[in-house]
Order: C-alpha cells, then structure tokens, then sequence
C-alpha cells in the first residue's frame, strides 16, 4: 500500500456493479485519474478504482488529495494485469 499526495486529473462516473458483500446486492464503482504531487509534468499518474461509498464522493480537477493506494498484480489465461484499488481519498483543505 503506498499513501502518498496528488492532484486529482479526473475522475469517471459512477457505475454499479453485482456484489454478494453489499446490502442491496449492488456496489458503486468508479475510476479515479491522480497525479503525483511536487514532481515534474510528466510526473507519475496512476488510474485507480474506487469503490462503494468512496466511488460517489466527486472531486474536481485540480483537487489535491492524499491518497492510499493499494497495488495488486493477477493473471487472467496467461496475461499479467495490474490494478490500483484507492482505498481512501482524502481532499485537503485549502490554506
């Protein structure tokens, strides 16, 4: 897991997806675009999920946030996919 502060690029719309762990079957789910703070323009940015009630809350382009990813690599018929799970979004207030 890697918390670190970003600035928010985009983020998509929520979409819903099955879920047997939700209470009514059905989980929130968006993707969320987040540069690294503090680095050069072509800076690090990764393009992360979010799920449940993170998914529904917006931010807006620009918004810097601390963030807690979490990396996870799986293979699906002999290809390898990474995916980045935001576990948590925090947006920081302005001074």
């Amino acid at each position: 897991m890697q918390t670190n502060i970003y600035y928010v690029v985009s983020q998509g719309d929520v979409s819903y997806v099955a879920s047997q762990k939700a209470e009514a079957g059905q989980l929130a789910k968006c993707w969320i675009r987040l540069k690294e703070f503090g680095g050069s323009k072509f800076g690090n940015e990764y393009v992360c999920t979010a799920f449940g009630n993170l998914a529904q809350c917006r931010f807006s382009e620009g918004d810097l946030v601390v963030a807690s990813l979490r990396f996870q690599v799986h293979e699906v018929n002999g290809s390898v996919y990474q995916e980045v799970v935001a576990n948590d979004v925090v947006k920081l207030s302005k001074v």
